[in-house]
Parts: C-alpha cells; sequence; structure tokens
C-alpha cells in the first residue's frame, strides 16, 4: 500500500469499488456468473497489487498488461449476440446511469493521489481529466429520464460523451505511467495503480465504466428499431 495516505481514502476506494461492482450487478439483470468473475477477478487483483506484483514496470511484457487485455476480452466477449440479447431484455437503463455517478468519488480520490505525488494532475480535474462531468451529469440525466424529462436520444447522447471521457483518461492514465512506452508525465508520473487498492481502478472499475457505456448505447439503438 501507498505509505503517507490517509486512511480514510483507501477504505472511501474500496468502498467505491464495491458500490460499483453491486451497481453494475443489479443494472445488469444480476448476471450471477458475471458477478462472480469479477468478484474473483477483484480478489485476484488485489493479492497481486497487495504483493507488489505491478511494482516492476520494465517488463517485457509489462505486467501491466495482466490488467488491461483480460477485461478488453471479457468486454468483447460480453457484446457477442448471446449477450446483447440478454442486454436487450435485462438491462436497466436507469441504474446503469446511475452507476457513473461513482466518477465523482474517484475524481476526488485521484486529486489526493495528485496531492501525494502518486499521479500527475494532467489524471486530475485541474489538467487534462474532465470525467468528472460524467460522474456530475450522472445523477442528472438519470433522475430526468426516470422521470421522462429526457428521451433515448438524450441519453444516448451522454452516454457517447461519457464513453469518450473515459476513454480519454484511460489513455492519459496510461501513457503517464512508469512503462516501457511512457510518453508524458515524466516528473511525475502515474505510480499509484501499481499499488493496492488503486490497481483496481484500471482492472475492475473502469472496464465496467466502458462496457456500462458501450452496452447502454447498443440498447438504446436497438429500441431505435
Amino acid at each position: 500500500m501507498i505509505e503517507n495516505l490517509p486512511n480514510w481514502l483507501n477504505i472511501l476506494f474500496l468502498i467505491v469499488t464495491a458500490f460499483t461492482l453491486i451497481i453494475f450487478y443489479i443494472a445488469n439483470g444480476k448476471p450471477k456468473r458475471l458477478i462472480l468473475i469479477l468478484i474473483g477477478w477483484t480478489i485476484l487483483h488485489s493479492l497481486l497489487s497487495y504483493n507488489g506484483f505491478f511494482l516492476n514496470t520494465q517488463t517485457i511484457p509489462p505486467r501491466f498488461t495482466f490488467v488491461l487485455l483480460p477485461p478488453t476480452i471479457l468486454i468483447i466477449y460480453g457484446l457477442n449476440r448471446k449477450s446483447r440479447i440478454w442486454l436487450y431484455e435485462n438491462k436497466n437503463l436507469e441504474v446503469s446511469t446511475l452507476l457513473h455517478t461513482i466518477r465523482i468519488f474517484i475524481e476526488i480520490i485521484l486529486y489526493y493521489l495528485f496531492l501525494n505525488k502518486m499521479i500527475p494532475e494532467l489524471m486530475t480535474f485541474e489538467g487534462r481529466n474532465f470525467d468528472i462531468f460524467a460522474g456530475i451529469t450522472a445523477f442528472i440525466i438519470g433522475m430526468l429520464f426516470i422521470l421522462g424529462k429526457i428521451n433515448d436520444q438524450i441519453l444516448l447522447f451522454w452516454n457517447f460523451i461519457g464513453l469518450a471521457l473515459i476513454l480519454l483518461i484511460l489513455t492519459n492514465g496510461i501513457l503517464s505511467s512508469e512503462l516501457p512506452f511512457q510518453l508524458f508525465a515524466f516528473e511525475q508520473p502515474n505510480r499509484a495503480i501499481t499499488y493496492f487498492p488503486y490497481a483496481l481502478l484500471p482492472a475492475v472499475i473502469v472496464p465496467i465504466v466502458i462496457y456500462s457505456h458501450i452496452s447502454d448505447i447498443l440498447v438504446l439503438l436497438h429500441r431505435r428499431k
């Protein structure tokens, strides 16, 4: 774990991670097999990061590949025809939209990590990270959608914007990490993601956010037919 960080920050992050898993489970029709896979994946990465597995950032291929590649494969698999049919029948768009409110707390956590010199400023809302916009608007958009004040088209547009924002911060986070392909933030690189519990951000939370946007977009496009 990162030394000198306040305990409340670690606890807050773990609560946000647990909340993300629970809301994701509810929003996607309570898929038991998928949630068991995600819980197992969370436990695995917790153990690996707690024991310093990701601290060696100079291996070839980078150990960080183990963080990104399996969720990418799972997302692609989760969008196959059979999975899409499940989504069309069981997806709760209202809950899935409200899930993105977690991004407000993630932005607060990232800012404190920056103050503790564990991530670069560009990963915060004072830099190139505009993801807090998605977090703040998620509750507003979600409630308006529940009340029938906005239609599918507006929610679809919001999801495209939210997806672009999370992909932007993901790219900045990877390219500012101490990896062989680091491109910027050499003076204060992204070190937090190699430590427990913050390794769960790219391993668990970000993939869930990305999948939620993509799956919601697919459901909304399907409803337009």
